[in-house]
């Protein structure tokens, strides 16, 4: 079996692995009850649209524990210290991701961060049923991702619908054009490039830089994965991306606060980039 098949293989678990556990927790949890604890107890979305239009180098600073391509990311992790930290440091908003069994993430790791922080929170998961949507707004996420690959037309625009019913403007991942064609047809309006092809985890910052000409301008345009550097962002800033979205650069320091500023910040003249 070549690279591309075991890691589209992977893809695929993780989606299966999702519907199984939906299936679950819908039995456990009726979306009757989410929706009750969405009218009664949710407090108003934050703006996450808003906080990626800053005329200013906007990153959506990413926790999670571990990756199915790196496993454990970050030994100590603590959602509450690290989103207190990276919203101190500047965060526009944050990304919390929250699948279980490939990522070592969980809801509360987000709820634990809403609680403690004012900026925009985005729930990253495998998102694919309207249920996930009540549950990330009962959960206290202002924002969720929706992976266009694994979407139907059809699905794509139901979830993008819900999520502007409940004032949650969803960002919508892409790798391909054919993806970003998807996404443009659904309706999305915040489009996020990522650099990570999820058939073989392969990174390229230029798959960002080939697809920003064909986002139109009044969509906010994220780039995601494999950003390393100041000098990443002042580029791809240059040729048009709103915001950022780093989770791996932040999370494998052990100052991630530290390491936020080195990338929103420009080096000092005659101190090398790190």
């Amino acid at each position: 079996m070549d690279t591309g098949a075991r890691m589209k293989s992977i893809l695929d678990r993780i989606v299966e692995a999702r519907r199984e556990s939906i299936a679950h927790r819908k039995r456990v949890l009726p979306e009757v009850a989410l929706k009750i604890a969405v009218e009664k107890k949710a407090a108003p979305p934050r703006d996450f649209p808003g906080a990626l239009s800053r005329h200013e180098i906007n990153i959506i600073a990413e926790l999670k524990k571990a990756s199915p391509s790196r496993g454990v990311i970050r030994e100590e992790y603590a959602p509450a210290a690290l989103a207190v930290e990276l919203e101190k440091a500047g965060a526009a908003a944050l990304s919390v991701l929250t699948e279980e069994d490939f990522f070592s993430g969980s809801l509360g790791d987000l709820k634990e961060a809403s609680k403690v922080t004012r900026v925009p929170i985005l729930r990253k998961d495998f998102i694919v049923d309207p249920w996930q949507v009540w549950e990330t707004r009962a959960g206290g996420a202002d924002s969720f991702l929706l992976i266009a690959a694994i979407l139907s037309d059809a699905a794509l625009q139901t979830l993008l619908e819900l999520g502007r019913t409940l004032k949650m403007e969803p960002l919508v991942e892409v790798h391909t054009r054919a993806e970003l064609d998807h996404a443009l047809g659904a309706g999305a309006r915040i489009l996020g490039v990522n650099n990570r092809d999820l058939r073989n985890f392969q990174v390229h910052i230029e798959t960002s830089l080939d697809l920003i000409e064909a986002i139109p301008d009044e969509c906010l345009a994220v780039s995601e994965s494999g950003l390393q550097s100041h000098e990443d962002l002042a580029r791809l800033r240059g040729a048009g991306f709103d915001a950022f979205l780093i989770g791996e650069q932040l999370m494998k320091d052990g100052d991630a606060a530290q390491a936020f500023r080195a990338l929103r910040e420009a080096p000092a003249a005659g101190r090398p980039a790190p």
